[in-house]
């Protein structure tokens, strides 16, 4: 634990709704010093609790991580007295996060002209498929169809296949980036205005924002971007390359470093050659390109052809897996996997916070809490006693 300043630290924030993408906007803000509060169905808390392909002990792994530095209080929002201690906990709120279909928050009396006349400078910070507005606004939106009306799905795979999908949840981890750094910016202009604002982040939009030149390449140049596979078209070389025992990655596209690799393979003609010696004629060729390269890297083995490379300035590496990442010293060195006591677990490892700052950086000060397990913390502090708890709990709202 360290001892530096929280850079959040003097936010509340209330996160609702469930699943992935509100919720990792929540573990950002928490990751940075933030108190957050979620609030979660009774019994049977986000959905998330169970989700994870691996479960030792009947626990998820995701769980720990996704609600992590999270303090968890068990509230339904559909009863009217739930609804009215929601508000009431987001009255002393700086930031309010949730992933509902539009109107779910106003049909529970909760919408923000209410939030607003309870609490003027609060930041609603509002997570969907598509948006607050627009005909597809009322649709279920969730991070798979986000990811393919945003266009990352059409670009994604090999061309002689169908369209595939990163192996993670891309676009709800976008969608709740995206969120938080609305967030952050809301905040920052309410220290000029006093005000709150709405921050609408949409699942399909986050995934368009990182959609770089594709849209202009169709209506200006004609060009419809389709499945590549494991290179960026007209970008060369840039490349998964054999060797003797695995495949090496080597990204040597800019001009300088491309002659430094000709030179390396012992064809320092090829840096002049009109055929390769410019960016864009080394895309018009990168088939043959990385023909010429693979003949020359397969002969290798791959620490040897990496501490080459390396030493003369060359991008390259490896595609790494978990078990690739738990032993590499660089990892190490920068504390990008810590480890955290866990009840069932143990020794839990999990990446660390991101981006690293130095004098007010994050930290990971707790795993995902149990289900209610600050019930009494929380609900205290609104002044609600053993005895208010206990009546809300047998009623079935916490």
């Amino acid at each position: 634990m360290t001892d530096s300043p929280r850079a959040l630290g003097d936010l509340r924030v209330v996160e609702m709704g469930q699943l992935l993408a509100g919720p990792f906007c929540g573990q950002l803000l928490g990751d940075f010093g933030a108190e957050v509060v979620k609030i979660e169905p009774p019994g049977a808390g986000d959905p998330m609790r169970e989700w994870g392909r691996e479960k030792p002990h009947g626990k998820s792994l995701w769980w720990p991580i996704l609600a992590r530095n999270k303090k968890s209080v068990t509230l339904d929002l559909r009863t009217a007295e739930g609804q009215s201690l929601a508000r009431r906990l987001i009255a002393g709120a700086d930031v309010l996060v949730e992933n509902f279909r539009p109107g779910t928050l106003e049909r529970w009396g909760l919408g923000p002209d209410v939030l607003h006349a309870d609490n003027p400078g609060l930041i609603i910070t509002r997570v969907t498929g598509y948006g607050q507005d627009g005909p597809y606004a009322p649709r279920a939106g969730f991070g798979s169809i986000g990811e393919a009306m945003g266009g990352i799905r059409y670009v994604t795979g090999d061309p002689d296949r169908p369209p595939s999908r990163a192996g993670i949840s891309l676009g709800d981890e976008l969608a709740g980036t995206f969120a938080a750094l609305g967030t952050l910016v809301a905040l920052h202009a309410r220290h000029r205005t006093g005000r709150g604002q709405i921050v609408d982040s949409a699942l399909y939009e986050a995934v368009l924002a990182m959609m770089e030149s594709l849209v202009p390449e169709w209506e200006v140049a004609g060009y419809q971007r389709e499945r590549t596979g494991s290179v960026l078209p007209n970008v060369a070389p840039s490349n998964v390359y054999p060797t003797k025992d695995g495949p090496v990655l080597i990204a040597a596209n800019r001009d300088t470093i491309w002659r430094r690799l000709a030179g390396l393979m012992g064809r320092p003609e090829l840096a002049d050659d009109d055929r390769y010696a410019t960016h864009g004629a080394r895309g018009a060729n990168a088939e043959e390109l990385d023909d010429l390269i693979a003949e020359w890297t397969a002969g290798q083995d791959s620490a040897s052809l990496l501490d080459l490379l390396h030493e003369n300035g060359i991008p390259a590496g490896l595609t790494y897996r978990a078990k690739d990442m738990l032993a590499d010293p660089h990892y190490r060195a920068r504390e990008a996997i810590i480890r955290l006591a866990h009840p069932e677990f143990g020794d839990f490892p999990m990446h660390n916070v991101f981006p690293k700052l130095s004098g007010t950086p994050g930290e990971v000060r707790t795993l995902g809490p149990s289900l209610g397990e600050h019930n009494a913390e929380v609900y205290g502090s609104l002044g609600l006693d053993a005895g208010d708890l206990a009546r809300l709990g047998s009623a079935g709202t916490i």
